[in-house]
């Protein structure tokens, strides 16, 4: 957590009280991951005395607490003057190893070629250097980048030069933008916890504790959130959204509670009809489905948004701002589940018409809007008018309580919104490409998102996004 200076109140007790309630905040925390340290030390060991798979699985998830607790922990604002020994924070950490000595060496020399004196033109004589080294990551192996500055004094003025230290992307880190990418990539993207990252970068001699990867991750992410702002507003100002949500499971180890938390996708894609436009996804986690959730995070759509069903999206559409615009893959759900027994007719028939809708989009896909919708009016108008008197008709003779008559009125009550994609060549027949965007997050969602930690699933949302 890093503070705003420029916010602190000039009252010393308010001051006090601050600094009073922060660390009692970092000892709470600091003796949960204690705590948790414990329990994990006497499940690995009972894990190791009598094979057994639930112990494993309970090991793995206080594993990812503490990567979850050590990533959130509070890490002190740098000092305005990174050379004023005063002006740094104080902050307990553990003793930095010396990066290993195996690894291949490359040197980035900075201000080596200063030849004159910056203040007075004189001639440099060479001083000494500093030497920084830093931890990098290339694809299938890591190297150490030695950044040498040597030091000049000018011959007639006695004025030492240097080059500026090199920008790195964590304050005092040892870590470039390479090494924090594959580590996120890894976490986020190939679903690899950071405690089994730790454990494949030792197998090649480099000892990286999982407390360091959190730390990193956690930065990263905050790093990342000018990134982020600016993704959200490229999908924000696009006419067309897809939406969609899937559950997120989030446990408290050894508490015995569990709660379900939402991830919530928002994709522009406007490839199927011709756009050059990139295409990109915008995920937000919340910590239930209420339908206050997408309402905020739509605050400032305008167009159309396709989504399926769930009456949390309801609240979008009022004024106007936002239309509808349903899902035949949901629709087709529930005619195609009652197709499947083999003894429903009707629902086969149904499947059959909504079938010769599909085909139609095959045949247009890639073309541009106009083309699209005037085919759509021309080709699909008559099918869907033809389709509607049909789920009349069948609704009135057969019984009203029955599954097929639950499906007929899912479709005929958002009739309008599942029709609205053919007067509209911007618009797609269903959801499916966001439902595809968010099978992803479902498949790695058990391994980066631990117990009870919304943060944890904040973070994992934008750096998905990314």
């Amino acid at each position: 957590m890093v503070i705003d200076l420029a916010a602190l109140p000039d009252d010393a007790d308010a001051l006090r009280a601050i600094v009073l309630a922060q660390a009692a905040a970092l000892a709470d925390q600091r003796a949960l991951i204690e705590r948790l340290r414990l329990q994990l030390a006497r499940l690995r060991r009972l894990q190791f005395g009598r094979s057994s798979e639930r112990l494993a699985a309970e090991a793995d998830q206080l594993e990812l607490a503490l990567e979850e607790l050590e990533t959130e922990a509070p890490t002190p604002a740098p000092a305005e003057d990174p050379t004023d020994p005063a002006a740094r924070p104080e902050r307990r950490k553990p003793a930095r190893r010396p990066l290993p000595e195996h690894l291949p060496r490359e040197v980035v020399q900075h201000g080596a070629k200063a030849h004159a004196c910056a203040a007075c033109g004189g001639g440099l004589r060479r001083l000494g250097e500093d030497v920084t080294e830093v931890l990098d990551y290339l694809p299938g192996r890591f190297r150490v980048l030695r950044h040498v500055r040597p030091k000049f004094s000018c011959r007639g003025c006695e004025a030492v030069t240097q080059a500026p230290a090199p920008s790195l992307p964590i304050h005092r880190g040892r870590a470039t933008a390479g090494l924090l990418a594959h580590v996120l990539v890894a976490k986020y993207a190939d679903h690899l916890p950071l405690y089994r990252q730790s454990e494949i970068y030792a197998r090649v001699g480099v000892e990286l504790q999982r407390s360091t990867l959190a730390d990193w991750v956690g930065q990263s992410a905050a790093l990342l959130r000018p990134l982020l702002d600016a993704l959200a507003r490229h999908v924000l100002a696009g006419a067309v959204l897809h939406a969609d949500d899937t559950p997120v499971p989030v446990l408290a180890p050894g508490l015995g509670r569990t709660s379900t938390g939402r991830l919530w996708a928002y994709l522009r894609d406007e490839r199927s009809h011709a756009s050059t436009t990139p295409p990109a996804v915008l995920y937000r986690y919340s910590p239930d489905r209420r339908a206050e959730h997408p309402k905020a995070h739509l605050a400032g759509f305008r167009g159309v948004l396709q989504a399926d069903g769930y009456s949390g999206f309801d609240g979008l559409y009022d004024g106007g701002q936002v239309q509808e615009a349903a899902c035949w893959a949901h629709a087709r759900r529930y005619f195609f589940e009652l197709h499947a027994t083999g003894q429903a007719p009707l629902a086969t028939e149904a499947v059959r018409r909504i079938a010769l809708l599909y085909a139609i989009e095959q045949d247009i896909r890639g073309q541009p809007p106009d083309e699209r919708a005037r085919q759509r009016q021309a080709r699909a108008g008559p099918i869907l008018e033809s389709l509607r008197a049909w789920l009349d008709a069948t609704l009135a003779r057969i019984s009203g309580r029955g599954d097929l008559a639950v499906a007929i009125r899912y479709a005929l009550s958002r009739w309008e919104a599942l029709t609205r994609y053919v007067a509209d060549g911007r618009l797609e027949i269903d959801n499916n490409p966001v439902e595809r965007a968010i099978r992803s997050l479902a498949l790695g969602r058990k391994n980066w998102l631990f117990a009870g930690s919304d943060t944890g699933g904040q973070r994992a949302a934008a750096i998905a996004s990314l």
